[in-house]
């Protein structure tokens, strides 16, 4: 070893491991998609309240794996390091709504596959999810789930009350039933026939109705 040696550095060899021009078109692709992505999240999202740091989290989680695999296929040694330090890497947010999973791996992906060179495969692989995801999420359905909560006075009011419901809807569950003195509380499941629920209205009328609840359900969250 010569006293060239000691300040040889192979930090500022990999300066040129990846070009000027790469590193840009991949992140401007990677910025793209990734605002793509947050676009169809923001149009898709059915929870309760939405986060914007959600959707800023997947446009930056795009560009960072495009950079981290950019970095990964330039060196094969850092690519091993790599997976031993992001093996250590453990994340606690809970992920309160099922499709955004769907949308962290679909970021991550786009970032993989940029990085990689395969631009058409994350440029018209992210078109095709986003319609689809669009399509299907959008989509409305009449028989959806819907909980129908009743307040009466008693056992005929109760009973007007589901015989009523059984000719409006197509489905009618009692869920469950708090009885007091001169005081019914009833929890229905329901399937409505169409989006008309008019009928929500006329179970005031019924004679001992006092009031009559329509909450839509989805199984996590009413809304």
């Amino acid at each position: 070893m010569n006293f060239n040696d000691i300040f040889k550095s192979s930090f500022l060899e990999n300066i040129s491991s990846v070009s000027i021009l790469d590193m840009a078109v991949a992140l401007a692709l990677a910025f793209g998609l990734g605002m793509f992505i947050f676009l169809v999240y923001k149009k898709t999202y059915q929870g309760v309240m939405y986060s914007s740091s959600f959707g800023t989290t997947l446009v930056a989680l795009t560009m960072i794996t495009t950079v981290v695999i950019l970095a990964v296929t330039s060196n094969v040694v850092l690519s091993l390091g790599m997976v031993g330090a992001l093996s250590i890497v453990r994340f606690r947010t809970a992920i309160k709504e099922p499709l955004d999973i769907a949308f962290l791996f679909w970021s991550i992906a786009v970032g993989i596959v940029l990085a990689a060179g395969m631009i058409p495969l994350a440029v018209i692989g992210s078109v095709i999810i986003g319609v689809i995801l669009l399509v299907f999420v959008n989509k409305k359905s009449h028989c959806n789930p819907y909980i129908i909560v009743i307040q009466c006075n008693g056992y005929e009011s109760e009973k007007a009350v589901v015989n009523f419901l059984n000719g409006k809807v197509l489905k009618c569950t009692v869920k469950s039933k708090t009885a007091q003195k001169d005081f019914v509380e009833l929890t229905l499941d329901v399937r409505l026939k169409d989006e008309n629920t008019d009928f929500i209205n006329a179970l005031t009328n019924i004679k001992g109705v006092s009031s009559a609840v329509l909450v839509s359900y989805n199984g996590e969250y009413m809304g």
